[in-house]
């Protein structure tokens, strides 16, 4: 019988930090060691210091019965795509925990360790955070990042007639919530485990700051391509969209082919951590040369207008919707 840890009189706060998160600072001194109850930050020469939060919780976010390695996942790549997307690569973070009922020992060990896992592959450090506990597990992480000072993007400093592109594949985390929820799919398990990893475990495109210099806005896909794209326009530009250049993998486009899904849920669902961005049409050259450089597809698929609204490569308008955390 597993025995949770607010049922064990040993495990108290100190122990879980000294057990499960005290490698995780890397022994960088900024963190003190988590002896102190704050810890400092460190700039870089010439750039500047990017801070982003976000909060996932569950039932919304994720399930009570996802993997505790999958939840690490959720966290990390949510705040590092938005550091990306500001053209900043990852430095530190401070994660809060507030832990449900339902957590034991070994949860905290396989979630612990693929953070680690995970700040190795980005290279960042725990600076340090906060345990509390809670009805439902509810994660908070505040992430920092180093981003040339001159060249900080923003996702609203937009130009008419700049070309529009995205990173990556769209769509691939929404199929694999349908698979995971409802599980009624005929697939082969190639294609099957290709999808859930997709959605349980999603990669941060981190490209931004390799580009920063050479693109005028960016967001990161994280409630839909025409939604996020439509937050980048902010009521003062528009876009063509050519719709047949939007990256859609081979399996996706065999399942969109046999109508088991439509391009509309695939476009709108979120949760792909792809990066929309714009650049002028002389950079196009150069940023494919980056992208290649840094093992990153790359795709064109429209470009900036004066007037406003989206639409298709003939001019039609395209309805859409977002993902809405409170909807």
């Amino acid at each position: 019988m597993k025995k949770n840890i607010f049922n064990n009189k040993i495990t108290t706060e100190d122990f879980i930090i000294d057990k499960y998160f005290s490698k995780l600072n890397f022994g960088r001194f900024e963190t003190f060691n988590y002896k102190n109850d704050a810890a400092f930050l460190k700039c870089k020469k010439n750039h500047k210091i990017i801070t982003t939060n976000d909060t996932i919780v569950e039932g919304i976010d994720f399930y009570k019965n996802n993997e505790p390695q999958s939840i690490a996942q959720k966290i990390i790549t949510t705040n590092l795509s938005d550091l990306s997307a500001m053209g900043a690569t990852p430095y530190s973070y401070m994660l809060s925990l507030c832990l449900s009922r339902n957590i034991d020992l070994n949860w905290l060990k396989k979630f612990s360790y693929h953070l680690f896992k995970l700040q190795k592959k980005y290279n960042f450090f725990l600076l340090g955070g906060d345990l509390s506990k809670s009805k439902q597990l509810v994660l908070s992480g505040t992430f920092y990042g180093y981003a040339k000072s001159n060249y900080i993007i923003s996702q609203n400093k937009l130009n008419i007639n700049d070309d529009i592109w995205v990173t990556g594949n769209l769509g691939e985390s929404y199929f694999g919530y349908k698979i995971n929820k409802y599980n009624k799919f005929n697939l082969n398990k190639k294609i099957h485990n290709y999808f859930i990893k997709k959605y349980l475990f999603p990669e941060p495109c981190m490209l931004g700051y390799k580009i920063s210099k050479y693109c005028s806005s960016a967001i990161d896909i994280s409630d839909g391509f025409f939604g996020d794209l439509n937050k980048m326009l902010n009521n003062q530009f528009g876009a063509v969209i050519n719709t047949k250049h939007l990256p859609i993998s081979a399996y996706l486009i065999k399942l969109l082919n046999k109508k088991i899904i439509n391009l509309n849920e695939v476009l709108n669902w979120g949760d792909d951590y792809e990066l929309i961005f714009t650049a002028k049409k002389s950079q196009e050259s150069l940023l494919k040369r980056i992208a290649k450089k840094n093992n990153t597809k790359i795709t064109k698929v429209g470009y900036i207008t004066k007037k406003q609204g989206i639409c298709d490569n003939f001019f039609k308008d395209i309805d859409f919707c977002k993902f809405d955390h409170f909807a």
